[in-house]
């Protein structure tokens, strides 16, 4: 399995991968599923992952970017166009993200 890129948008919408197209993000390469064992220091990882996903990222060293967007409840499971995502607010938030739980609690 290769190293993940410089930047990696995890994502299975195809929104989602043309509004980050749209965003002239460099070195942009879309991924449905992310491996973390192939993360490191240094990398930037894009998308809207779990929690404890987006902690293994930050814990490895690499850069946690949320794509947020504030979605009216009526809208909720439905694919959205760029155009949708944009007209939402889309944009990338970077987090920090640290578990707090003892190393023998996580899977």
């Amino acid at each position: 399995m290769m190293a993940v890129p410089i930047a990696a948008l995890v994502t299975r919408h195809p929104g989602a991968l043309a509004s980050a197209i749209r965003r002239d993000l460099p070195a942009v390469v879309q991924q449905s599923h992310l491996d973390p064992a192939v993360i490191q220091t240094g990398d930037v990882v894009i998308g809207t992952l779990p929690v404890p996903l987006a902690a293994e990222v930050c814990q490895r060293g690499a850069r946690y970017c949320n794509l947020t967007l504030d979605l009216p409840e009526a809208m909720r499971g439905q694919e959205l166009s760029a155009d949708e995502l944009s007209a939402l607010g889309a944009r990338l938030e970077e987090f920090r993200v640290v578990s707090l739980a003892p190393p023998s609690n996580r899977s």
